[in-house]
Formats: structure tokens, C-alpha cells, sequence
């Protein structure tokens, strides 16, 4: 008999399918913000209309715009727009972009509660995962301003509590977490995406579906989060795969968007996932490979490694994915190539010498020590990598 505790994500609210100019007209009246600072994407700033359009949404109440997140949310970069939000008393967020400005998002609403002005303060708010998988996350006040998210990637990071972001000087990747700082609102308009270049938008597909792998194979997975990934990878595949094919479709745009969204359900209600996640934020953070690519590269080899234990599980994968019977790993890598993704760490420009960096530095990662399959040390990690090679 099963048993556990389901805990509902903080997320106030998702507008989907609705023109993002509009949407954000209604929340900021409906929130009664006075004081909206905007971080953008920087190629969405320059070479678009998109923020000249949020501008004339917010008419008065804009205070502010940041575009200036580098790639993997360093920590000069947030704190910088941290500061720049405090100088003009924001009173909401407001962020278009991807999921470093999401991420980016989440770290400034944390800066702005716990009055971060300098990077080096932020590590004290890091979580910090020890060699053996013992992970400790301090304590710290709750961000003093909530933020509005116009999401133009599949990342999902909008759905989640925690944040990536790096520590360029050590080139890695941390994590900080706190409930509060999961966005009030999420808004889905597809139109917008028709930006988002066609290899970043179909590589951070694979990521969502990495997050519904993960999450339906997942040791502690439950009934709920197992119903919204099996979804979450039926509209992925088939939207993906429509994208693909035309990009200007929008309703499959928006059917990516609403898998995206279901597909970290279960980790934004504590279900852990495993490798595929575990070595990827190390591959982006230590290697610089984007966080859609790090999925492409390794989610088949991760679920090769794990059927020995989760072989029923997998077989959920294949089935929601249209390919009854045959191993998920294989439908998976399959999917990547008819996307045109990469699927070699060669493919996405890792340097070899790197390899074994990774592999330990991925041992820090929580999330190493939740795959499905125990993973002993630094040699199995480089295992896999080798595999993914």
C-alpha cells in the first residue's frame, strides 16, 4: 500500500494562452505594484519589441530594466541587478527570458530580502552538498519581493523554489533555495517564443522531458506528479516534434509550454530526480554546456544505467512517448536525433580534459546521490560520461 505526504507548489498562478502585454496589464493592477523592475534577455532587449511592448504595458509603474544575465546566472550579474532593483525601490519583478533570467529572477528576490550587495555574501545563503550526499540548506530570510515570469525557453524553472547560479570564480554551479522565492506568477504566451531560436527552444524541450523522466522514475515519485509527467512527455513529444516541422505553430508551442509546466510538478513537490539532472548542472556549470544540451547528451545513457532498477518505470516512459515496448533509452536518444539535437559531449564542445573535474565535482551535486541506481563515486559518474563521449 502506498503511502506519503503531497505538498502543493507556491505558485499563485498560471496565464496560458493569453497575450503576455495584456496578461501583465491585469497582474500588476491586480497586485497593486507601483514600483516593476524588468530583467530581460539581452537579445530580447536589443532585437526585439518585446520589452518596448512590457514597457508600454506597465506604463508609470515601470522603475527599471536589467539586461545584462549572463548565461548560467553568474553572481556578479545578480547581484548587480539586485542592486540596480533596490536603488529604484521595486516593488515586482517582472522577467522575460530564459532560464538563467528565471533563475536570476529567483536570486534577486533573494538578494533584495536578505540585503545582498556583494557576491561574496551569497555564500552563506548557498546549499552545500558534501561528497557522501549529505546536503545542508541554511536558513535565511524570505525574498522581500515576488516576481512575475514571462518564460521564452522549456526550462520550467518558473515552476520551481530554487535557484541555479555560479560561481564564475570556482566554476560551479550552486543551488539556493527558499519556498518563497518560486515566482507569484507564471505567464505562457507562445507568440513570444516565436524568438527563442529554434536550437534553445527544442534542446530546453529535452529538458522538460528529462524532468518528466526523472521525476516518473524518480525513488520517492507520487500518484499526482506520476499523472502530470506521463501528460507532460505526451504533449512534448508530439509538440516538439510539430515545432520541429513549422515553427510558427503556435498551438504546439503552447502544448511544449503546458508540458514544460506539467513536467517539474513532482520536483516542485519535493520528488527528487537523479543523474541525467545530477551531471548536468556540473556540465553547465563547470563546462559551460547549455542546460537543454546536458540533457540531450546524457538522459539516454542515465536511463540505460538505471533499468536494472526501474525497469517498470521506464517502460511508462516508452509508452508516453508513443513507443510501447521498446526501452526508454532508446526512444529517447531517438526523439533527440529526429529534434536535431547533439547527443555527444563532443557534439556540444566539452572539453576532454574536463572529464574528470566533472565527475567529481558532480559527487557535490544533491542529486547524484537520489538517482535511482546507487552511484558509488567520481568512477561511475566518469562511467557515464565516458558513454556519453
Amino acid at each position: 500500500m502506498q503511502s506519503g505526504i503531497y505538498t502543493y507548489p507556491g505558485t499563485g498562478r498560471v496565464i496560458y494562452g493569453i497575450d503576455f502585454a495584456q496578461a501583465i496589464a491585469d497582474e500588476v493592477e491586480r497586485v497593486d505594484a507601483r514600483r516593476v523592475f524588468v530583467l530581460a534577455g539581452g537579445t530580447l532587449a536589443r532585437e526585439t519589441d518585446v520589452v518596448r511592448r512590457m514597457k508600454a504595458a506597465l506604463g508609470d509603474r515601470f522603475a527599471g530594466l536589467h539586461a545584462g544575465i549572463g548565461a548560467h546566472t553568474p553572481r556578479s550579474d545578480v547581484v548587480a541587478a539586485a542592486n540596480a532593483a533596490r536603488a529604484v525601490s521595486a516593488d515586482l519583478l517582472l522577467t522575460v527570458g530564459g532560464g538563467s533570467i528565471t533563475d536570476a529572477a529567483k536570486m534577486v528576490c533573494i538578494c533584495l530580502g536578505n540585503d545582498i550587495t556583494d557576491p561574496a555574501q551569497l555564500d552563506a545563503l548557498r546549499t552545500i552538498t558534501d561528497a557522501d550526499g549529505k546536503t545542508v540548506r541554511p536558513s535565511f530570510i524570505p525574498p522581500s519581493v515576488a516576481s512575475v515570469v514571462i518564460p521564452t525557453t522549456l526550462s520550467a524553472g518558473e515552476f520551481s523554489a530554487a535557484a541555479g547560479c555560479t560561481d564564475t570564480e570556482r566554476q560551479v554551479k550552486e543551488s539556493y533555495f527558499h519556498p518563497q522565492a518560486i515566482p507569484r506568477t507564471v505567464i505562457l504566451d507562445p507568440a513570444v517564443t516565436l524568438h527563442t531560436p529554434e536550437w534553445l527552444w527544442l534542446s530546453t524541450g529535452v529538458r522538460a522531458i528529462d524532468h518528466a523522466v526523472e521525476d516518473l522514475c524518480a525513488i520517492n515519485s507520487k500518484p499526482f506528479s506520476d499523472a502530470t509527467s506521463y501528460h507532460a512527455l505526451r504533449l512534448l513529444g508530439s509538440g516538439l516534434r510539430a515545432c520541429k516541422a513549422d515553427p510558427s505553430n503556435l498551438a504546439a508551442r503552447l502544448d511544449c509550454q503546458l508540458g514544460a509546466w506539467m513536467s517539474i510538478i513532482g520536483t516542485s513537490a519535493g520528488v527528487t530526480k537523479g543523474a541525467s539532472h545530477g551531471i548536468g548542472h556540473v556540465l553547465g556549470g563547470t563546462g559551460g554546456v547549455p542546460h537543454g544540451y546536458t540533457s540531450c547528451v546524457m538522459l539516454p545513457h542515465v536511463l540505460r544505467f538505471n533499468f536494472p532498477v526501474n525497469a517498470e518505470r521506464q517502460a511508462w516512459v516508452s509508452e508516453a512517448l508513443g513507443r510501447r515496448g521498446e526501452p526508454a533509452a532508446d526512444v529517447v536518444a531517438t526523439l533527440i536525433a529526429e529534434l536535431g539535437m547533439p547527443q555527444t559531449l563532443r557534439d556540444v564542445g566539452l572539453k576532454e580534459d574536463l572529464l574528470d573535474l566533472i565527475a567529481q565535482n558532480a559527487m557535490h551535486d544533491r542529486l547524484i546521490h537520489t538517482n535511482p541506481r546507487k552511484i558509488d563515486g567520481p568512477a561511475t559518474v566518469r562511467q557515464l560520461l565516458d558513454a556519453a563521449w
